[in-house]
């Protein structure tokens, strides 16, 4: 789609204003009943879009992504723009400054609609967790658009943006994207610098594309990807364009299925996923099952580190050093004595009303693990366990070129049924926690439907590749989404 409209713009077909008008014309009439958007950026896309237009009006070259519209997951800084994080202890926040990325895309003449919904600090697998609204599947309303990223998925799917940026901590692209039928990234832990995003979980945090087809997340890719001395986790890169590893050829590749992401599959999901093998066969790949044997423990390891990291990371919004701050009224004597409120009262009154339910469950979750008496027995064990995760990857992957399962096990469910049920939420990101822990690429990429409620709702299926080979991965699924 990128490339598509990136010749209309050249040869004239459509202005690059007509074209951002039209996506606001989209948000306008379908947003209402989705809610993807918490924040729009009209006058900042338009003078984006005018001077594109500008520039090609004067036989100006332009970039692939140049004057093409997109939206930005409200987790990732834009200098002078509300980033709330979809929390209201960071309701009123301006960013002062851009995002790595943000700048990135800004250099390229990406054109930003507006900022979208997530479940609170990413925190979800939903989006409804967000302070401000819940993000509805723009394939039914009566279903979620799954989550964290939900709002810049729902995006891509309800045709209110060309593409968006998310973020992915234990599968916020990925799982929102099968729920969608969309394709959604998460690159190489490093490929992408992480500044400027408002931290969860700084160890497995990735910022990544959500597009309509796997060439669109490579030339994403190509224009966010590369070290920033501005976050120390970030690689050095080669500056490759993605799209151009496209071949449409896996003859001889290897695909490695787990025995265990698959033995618990059943009904028409495994339908599904097993007639996606016969066509990955039916492409030239050998299909093997291989074994990762600590995955059975992932998802609890992931809980200990990622709750960890969150209460670390989280610390600093006290509304004092940052955040909203909520003062109650000061009791009569302590206004008659000139006296204010009590630092540690402002502290736990700013964070109990600042925060949502998920986020305080995590934080504590989080405390209690790094607490003295129980970080040996809970963190430092679970570091212990996700370095055997990742030792379970780099032999997979002595035998084997990909890794591939579905990205989720159900397809989207309905509001509001798992909301009572933490532990039944956070087992929506069973297949995807893993990719997180050992560091490694995946994508999620449409590979069929399941009729539910009158509805053909999307099946995602999850390819993951060896570290820093986000080519090999994208060309793998796109020669799939082309035949």
């Amino acid at each position: 789609m990128i490339r598509e409209l990136h010749e209309q713009l050249k040869n004239g077909k459509i202005t690059s204003v007509q074209l951002t008008e039209q996506y606001f014309d989209a948000i306008e009439k379908k947003d209402t009943e989705i809610g993807a958007y918490l924040t729009i950026t009209k006058k900042l896309a338009m003078q984006q879009a005018q001077f594109v237009d500008d520039k090609i009006a004067r036989g100006k070259e332009i970039d692939l992504i140049e004057g093409i519209p997109c939206a930005i997951k409200d987790n990732i800084c834009i200098d002078g723009v509300r980033t709330t994080a979809a929390s209201k202890i960071l309701d009123n926040y301006i960013a002062p400054y851009d995002a790595t990325v943000i700048k990135k895309l800004k250099e390229c003449g990406a054109v930003i609609l507006g900022k979208t919904n997530l479940d609170e600090f990413a925190m979800g697998s939903s989006t409804e967790n967000s302070a401000y609204k819940v993000t509805k599947n723009p394939i039914d309303t009566a279903r979620v658009a799954g989550g964290s990223s939900g709002g810049s998925v729902a995006a891509v799917a309800a045709g209110s943006a060309v593409w968006s940026l998310g973020t992915d901590t234990g599968g916020s692209i990925r799982q929102p994207a099968s729920f969608c039928g969309v394709v959604g990234l998460k690159p190489t832990y490093g490929r992408v610098s992480r500044s400027g995003a408002i931290a969860m979980a700084s160890s497995l945090d990735q910022i990544g594309p959500i597009t309509n087809s796997v060439e669109d997340a490579a030339i994403i890719l190509s224009r966010i990807s590369g070290q920033d001395l501005l976050d120390a986790t970030s690689a050095k890169s080669s500056d490759k364009k993605y799209e151009d590893y496209l071949t449409g050829d896996i003859s001889g590749k290897t695909i490695g299925v787990p025995k265990e992401y698959v033995e618990s599959l059943e009904g028409e999901i495994k339908n599904v996923f097993e007639k996606s093998l016969e066509k990955f066969k039916s492409l030239g790949a050998k299909i093997e099952t291989i074994s990762l044997p600590h995955s059975e423990y992932a998802l609890s390891t992931y809980y200990i580190i990622m709750t960890s990291e969150v209460s670390s990371n989280l610390a600093k919004f006290d509304g004092i050093k940052l955040g909203m701050r909520f003062d109650d009224e000061l009791d009569s004597a302590a206004k008659e004595n000139g006296l204010s409120k009590k630092l540690l009262e402002t502290y736990l009154d700013t964070r109990k009303i600042g925060f949502g339910d998920e986020v305080k469950r995590r934080i504590m979750l989080g405390t209690y693990a790094l607490s003295a008496g129980y970080y040996d027995a809970y963190y430092l064990k679970a570091q212990k366990v996700r370095t055997l995760i990742r030792r379970d990857f780099e032999n997979a992957f002595k035998a084997v070129d990909f890794i591939y399962s579905p990205t989720a096990p159900e397809v989207s469910f309905k509001v509001g049924e798992k909301s009572a049920d933490p532990l039944k939420m956070y087992l929506s990101d069973i297949y995807t926690i893993t990719a997180n822990l050992a560091g490694v690429p995946a994508i999620s990429f449409p590979i069929g439907t399941i009729s539910t409620d009158g509805n053909d709702l999307p099946i995602g299926g999850q390819l993951m590749g060896k570290w820093f080979d986000e080519e090999g991965m994208l060309n793998c699924a796109h020669t799939y989404e082309i035949n």
